[in-house]
């Protein structure tokens, strides 16, 4: 499942593409006709994520919300560069909805969600969300309150979305590795300076997975991303200046974890095994000796 860092990755291509643009919606698998057609010719005032929500504000107070889930995907393309690409490229598969303009086209594949929604829905949903470490309005006692007073396990609590908005298995398994925190360990017994340690290191390590559309969580990675050593060609830019949103398959780092689908490897740290079993409904990833309970 697309974890937080690309839906906001996500709304950055849509905005570069089409805000203050009239986009034309149509549903050309025909699931959505009816919400395209209330959307289409409405001017595209901002693009926004919520954890793993996309908000599209429309003219007249109308939104467009889309869960990708786990399959999902919402690929913005340019065309009209030259004259071999004068027009748009036809729909490829299931394409729930599209926006198109005469220089960009979006297509949505694969969504759970794909409706339209009023201010008073949108308020509902996001309502219902834990704080979003990429938003700036982000509140970690938010989530630190719940943490605090539950019995689940940290690994559980993470994956919540009502508790923090966002975070997927990637980011769980990583940062649970990169604090030496025992992924069973309940919520309660987490220590108030371990939360805010773990809240930094992902206010550190998403604003990177949105800037290279790539989950970076190395030390030395992150140093050299921090550093700005590292080729900027190997992330996707559209004409607008703005990344695409799509991870670029190779890349513009090589793809390491510590822990994550290293089932059964050597940990990097210590040489013992990692550990694979099933938390929320997710393979977590950990090791047994580096997060010894303590």
């Amino acid at each position: 499942m697309p974890e937080g860092h690309t839906l906001h990755r996500l709304a950055g291509s849509l905005n570069g593409a089409f805000a203050g643009t009239l986009p034309t919606a149509s549903s050309p698998q025909g699931r959505f006709a009816e919400g395209a057609a209330y959307l289409t010719g409405r001017e595209l005032h901002e693009a926004a994520a919520w954890g793993k929500h996309l908000f599209v504000e429309f003219e007249g107070a109308a939104y467009l919300h889309v869960h990708l889930g786990l399959i999902g995907t919402f690929d913005v393309t340019p065309f009209g560069l030259d004259e071999s690409d004068a027009a748009p490229p036809p729909p490829v598969g299931a394409v729930r909805l599209r926006l198109a303009t005469t220089t960009h086209v979006a297509d949505l594949r694969g969504a759970t969600v794909c409706e339209v929604a009023t201010p008073d829905q949108v308020d509902a949903v996001i309502a219902r969300l834990g704080p979003d470490p990429l938003r700036a309005d982000a509140d970690p006692d938010r989530a630190w309150r719940r943490i605090a007073k539950s019995p689940r396990s940290i690994a559980d609590l993470l994956m919540d979305q009502a508790v923090l908005a966002g975070v997927g298995n990637v980011y769980r398994s990583e940062i649970l590795f990169r604090h030496r925190v025992d992924p069973h360990r309940p919520g309660r017994e987490i220590r108030p300076q371990t939360w805010r340690a773990l809240w930094r290191d992902l206010l550190l390590l998403m604003p990177i997975g949105v800037q290279l559309g790539q989950i970076v969580t190395m030390s030395d990675q992150v140093d050299a991303v921090l550093a700005g050593d590292f080729d900027p060609s190997a992330v996707p830019t559209s004409p607008t200046g703005v990344s695409a949103w799509r991870p670029n398959p190779h890349g513009a780092l090589e793809r390491r974890y510590y822990v994550y689908k290293r089932q059964g490897e050597a940990c990097r740290v210590c040489g013992s095994r990692v550990r694979m079993g099933d938390v929320a409904g997710r393979n977590l990833y950990w090791c047994g000796r580096c997060q010894r309970r303590r």
